[in-house]
């Protein structure tokens, strides 16, 4: 019956669940506190979070959709996985929703997954387009269901799902940023948007989730610092709520397969009802240039 549905939606479906099983994963290993890290580089640390919470989310989506590209920011190589980790079951929420009418007919070839495994995020793209994407937040404290983690989801002009958007801050301007990776062009990024206040959390996933919950106006990034597996799934979600999401000359990136990874010229997002090209404008041409 499944297999009735669109390629888009059994595929959004199936990362919400594989996603949502990563996060168990990484609660695990971290409670057991074997993290078994490898240096792969300045400010690159590897754990062994990383490494299953990916394998899971390849393996459980790659033997669903052989046909499609999935990309890992810890690699593309499959292993073998204990089986209990593949998750085949589709999120009955996403299962329910309408598509726009171009993507009713995706082809597998025309896809591309971008998975950021430590942050859980995973994006779904069709052509250069993001189009879909799920966030899951493995600490995140549901008070109401006394449990952990939280999965969110959205697909372009279709819906969203696992959250309720909250309107930004009226009366002072709140931005987020980077918290490892600053310097005197991210600075002078910051400093032109004459904030009340800057928030400075790691992830792209977290910081766009700041907009959507209306703690914070604008996330605003003007460094190479972030690549295409970082801001997909993020994206994907705030387009679906009416968010924008770009980098500082206010192009949107490409997701094809066949695209460079690193975000080479910076992000800017905005949250619903924020004014983008505000934002953009207030990007300097020297900033622009020094990326």
């Amino acid at each position: 019956m499944a297999q009735c549905h669109p390629l888009v939606t059994r595929l959004v479906a199936s990362s919400v669940t594989a996603a949502t099983q990563a996060g168990k994963i990484i609660r695990e290993i971290f409670t057991q506190g074997d993290l078994n890290i490898i240096d792969k580089g300045v400010n690159d640390l590897q754990t062994e979070a990383d490494r299953s919470a990916q394998s899971c989310i390849i393996e459980s989506l790659s033997r669903q959709f052989p046909d499609i590209t999935i990309i890992g920011e810890e690699g593309t190589s499959r292993c073998q996985v204990p089986p209990e980790w593949i998750v085949n079951d589709l999120d009955p929420d996403v299962m329910k929703v309408k598509l726009p009418d171009y993507l009713e007919n995706v082809s597998p070839k025309d896809v591309c997954v971008w998975v950021d495994p430590l942050d859980v995020l995973v994006g779904v793209a069709v052509g250069k387009k993001t189009v879909g994407g799920v966030i899951h937040q493995p600490y995140y404290k549901d008070v109401q269901k006394s449990s952990l983690g939280r999965t969110l989801w959205g697909i372009d002009k279709a819906g969203i799902g696992g959250f309720k958007p909250i309107p930004p801050p009226s009366g002072k301007r709140i931005i987020t940023t980077t918290r490892s990776h600053s310097n005197k062009t991210v600075q002078a990024a910051l400093d032109a948007m004459e904030p009340d206040e800057i928030i400075r959390v790691g992830g792209a996933g977290h910081k766009v989730m700041l907009l959507l919950e209306g703690k914070a106006n604008a996330y605003v990034f003007a460094s190479s610092g972030c690549k295409r597996w970082d801001t997909c799934a993020p994206e994907a979600v705030l387009n679906a709520a009416g968010g924008t999401l770009t980098d500082l000359n206010g192009d949107h990136y490409p997701y094809n397969a066949e695209t460079e990874h690193p975000n080479t010229k910076g992000v800017l997002a905005t949250a619903p009802s924020e004014q983008h090209s505000w934002y953009l404008s207030r990007i300097s041409d020297q900033v622009k240039q020094e990326l």
